[in-house]
């Protein structure tokens, strides 16, 4: 099993940046692909970005693509989202997940979820 915690989010104005930090537990997450998700109310959870298990590939909503950045830390156990030039459409729960084997982009590919982080961006 492993349990996934994130943190970070918070209210910011538009133009803003958050870092949204998901640490992981009972298993090391090295040979996990991980992705972030997004759920804004009344709408269905979607992609945001995923990262390999090595770290060497990864994918971005085209709605996050060139503002967003996903990147870990395997020897912390740690996965981390860098959210700059943050938009009011931005906000949402974001969500941890993790996964064994090659990286998805659909959220009934991964195996394991965090609670949730609330982002909140004003305009």
């Amino acid at each position: 099993q492993v349990q996934l915690v994130e943190s970070g989010g918070g209210l910011v104005q538009a133009g803003g940046s958050l870092r949204l930090s998901c640490a992981a537990s009972g298993r090391t997450i090295s040979s996990y692909a991980m992705g972030w998700f997004r759920q804004a109310p009344g709408k269905e959870r979607e992609f945001v970005a995923a990262i390999r298990w090595s770290g060497g590939s990864t994918y971005y909503a085209d709605s996050v693509k060139g503002r967003f950045t996903i990147s870990r830390d395997n020897a912390k156990n740690v996965v981390y989202l860098q959210m700059n030039s943050l938009k009011p459409e931005d906000t949402a729960v974001y969500y941890c997940a993790a996964k064994q084997g090659v990286i998805a982009t659909q959220p009934t590919r991964f195996d394991y979820w965090g609670q949730g982080t609330q982002v909140t961006v004003s305009s």
